[in-house]
Order: C-alpha cells, then structure tokens, then sequence
C-alpha cells in the first residue's frame, strides 16, 4: 500500500511538471507574442474607454489641477520615443522594458481599483467595473510575459524598479477625481508603449522587414 501511494504520489508530480512544462514550452513563440499583443491592445482600449468615462462629467477646475505628464511614476524610465528606435532595441532588453512598465503598475492600479467604487461620478459603477476589468488584464499580461521570458530565454537583470508611494487619492471629492484621472492618464501612456513595444517584438519574431512593422 505504502509503495503504491508513493507510485501515486511521483505520477502526480510527474504529471504536474508535463502540464507546466507543456504550458510553457508548448505554445510557440510567435504564438505567445500574437495573445500578449491582443491583451496589451485591449488594455490600452479600455484605459482609453475609462478615459472618456472620466471626461463625460469632468470639472473644468479639475484639469486646471491636473499634474503634468512628466509628474508619472514612470516618466524616469528610458525608453524608445517610436518605432524606429524601438526597432533597433535588442529583444530582451525590449520585453525587460515592457516587464518593467507593467510590474509599475500594480500598485498603482490595485488603488485605481479600491477607490473607483467611491468617487464622486455619475459614472462610478461603470468605472468601477473597468478598473477590475483593467487590473484583470494586467495581470493576465503579466503572466503572459512570464512565459515569454522562459520562451526566449531573458532574465531579470534588466529590470528597472519603478517605486509608487502613494496610498491615497486625496481627501476632498475634486482631489480624489483629479488624481484618478491623472493616475489612469499615465496608465493610457504607458500601455500604448507597451502594446507597441510588443508589436515590434512579435514583428521581429516573425522576422518581417522593419518597413513592414
């Protein structure tokens, strides 16, 4: 009995490792490029959407209180202005530059998500729900590139840490409305760059000319 459990016991393990083997090693490069693509498209289109929620019922003094662009938690991160220069980006510093995006916006928008249901919009139930919806995304795209890395062979060292303090939107209702907005603004920025930048990745993995990407 007792070595029959054991049998039971290296199976299963053996199993569990041929899924996860399976899982990782058994979709093809341009395949995991092609889903990762799709869900950084969907993201940047639902930050968009998010954004012209935001907008329908926006106080004019609310964009006179909006922080600049450059004022982003990610804005100190080097990173290609278009195409062109992405292009010419070594692949695994590309998908490390990626990487590091998406890992900045977990806490960012972890409070996106516990503060959408109570701010003082007409729209909140709608914000609300796209803001799980969103954080959802992200964190199937970070999986994604988790299986990406073990597909093309990267590592961590190039990964840039990009620190977020910030644990409350603000007290008054315009505050809390401004700050989220501008946080969700930052987030539309910095997912066009990661949809681009994986793009380009899936562009050059099926080794198009760089005119044709």
């Amino acid at each position: 009995m007792a070595r029959f459990l054991q049998g039971s016991r290296l199976y299963l393990a053996v199993t569990v490792l041929m899924c996860v083997f399976v899982s990782i090693y058994g979709v093809g490069l341009n395949d995991l490029l092609e889903r990762a693509s799709q869900l950084s498209d969907k993201l940047h289109s639902l930050s968009t959407s998010l954004t012209n929620d935001l907008d329908s019922h926006f106080p004019p003094t609310g964009r006179m209180m909006m922080p600049r662009p450059s004022m982003c938690h990610t804005s100190s991160l080097k990173i290609p202005n278009d195409k062109d220069q992405a292009l010419k980006v070594p692949e695994d510093e590309l998908l490390a530059l990626t990487r590091s995006l998406l890992m900045a916006w977990s806490d960012p928008l972890a409070l996106l998500s516990s503060e959408a249901s109570s701010l003082a919009h007409p729209e909140r139930n709608t914000i609300n729900t796209k803001t799980r919806e969103l954080q959802d995304n992200i964190n199937s795209l970070g999986a994604g590139l988790e299986r990406l890395v073990h597909k093309m062979g990267s590592s961590s060292e190039n990964l840039s840490d990009l620190p977020f303090y910030i644990s409350s939107l603000g007290q008054d209702k315009t505050s809390r409305l401004v700050n989220f907005h501008f946080l969700l603004s930052c987030f539309r920025r910095d997912s066009h760059k990661i949809d681009s930048f994986l793009k380009v990745l899936r562009c050059r993995a099926a080794k198009k000319r760089p005119e044709m990407c």
